[in-house]
């Protein structure tokens, strides 16, 4: 619930001219000193402020200003908002690296070049914290350490999650999916890999060449008993 009016000053402002509420009421509904209140009154502040009445933006009930005009001690309270808004969610900044970590950034950065070519320059700096012009020097090979570069995994280096990684892959695996000559080698799915081998079964020529060839050698060896027995 909230405890003070949106635009304080404003408010203060019409219900100095449209109540007969006391300094200190106003003062500890708008979150003011009953002074700038008076001084408010007496127009040597907010002279260029417009009012703006609680009651038309729902922070206000008509019997709740009655209430606090009959009692000088009674203590106003914003009313409870109609509608609920979500809460705004901090908008996240660029990533910070640690000082031992950021000689690390630009061999994270040659590794994600090679191995994602389908990643943005932004979703490469949100995911190791560098900065577009880094990013170019070693896309060119123009970077002043290129000689000495080599790539490396931004998640060992611990300059991101692999969430965070797989994450950003798949989002510009959507926009822009990767060629498949350009894809590596990629592992078989564990049911392939696991799953029982079948034999083969005979083809039916052999099969019968089979059992021709051991008729024949029957025949041979009953005409060999045959000749021993003459």
């Amino acid at each position: 619930m909230a405890t003070a009016p949106l635009m304080p000053k404003a408010t203060a402002v019409w219900l100095v001219d449209n109540t007969s509420l006391s300094f200190d009421q106003i003062a500890q509904l708008c979150n003011l000193h009953p002074l700038e209140v008076k001084a408010i009154a007496d127009g040597d502040a907010a002279q260029g402020i417009k009012g703006l009445d609680p009651v038309l933006t729902g922070q206000l009930t008509r019997e709740e200003i009655k209430a606090a005009e009959a009692d000088p001690n009674y203590r106003l309270h914003i009313a409870e908002p109609k509608t609920r808004l979500p809460e705004a969610k901090p908008k996240k900044g660029p990533r910070y690296t640690p000082v031992s970590r950021r000689q690390d950034r630009p061999n994270a950065i040659l590794w994600l070049v090679r191995n994602h070519p389908e990643l943005k320059d932004s979703q490469i700096m949100r995911l190791v914290g560098t900065t577009k012009s880094t990013i170019a020097a070693i896309r060119d090979r123009t970077h002043w350490n290129s000689a000495n570069l080599t790539p490396l995994d931004p998640v060992t280096l611990g300059l991101c999650s692999q969430i965070d990684l797989d994450l950003e892959v798949q989002r510009a695996a959507k926009e822009k999916p990767v060629p498949v000559e350009e894809q590596g080698a990629t592992l078989l799915p564990a049911a392939v890999t696991t799953a029982p081998k079948e034999e083969p079964e005979p083809e039916p020529a052999a099969a019968a060449k089979t059992d021709e060839l051991d008729v024949n050698a029957v025949f041979a060896k009953l005409k060999q008993l045959g000749g021993k027995s003459e």
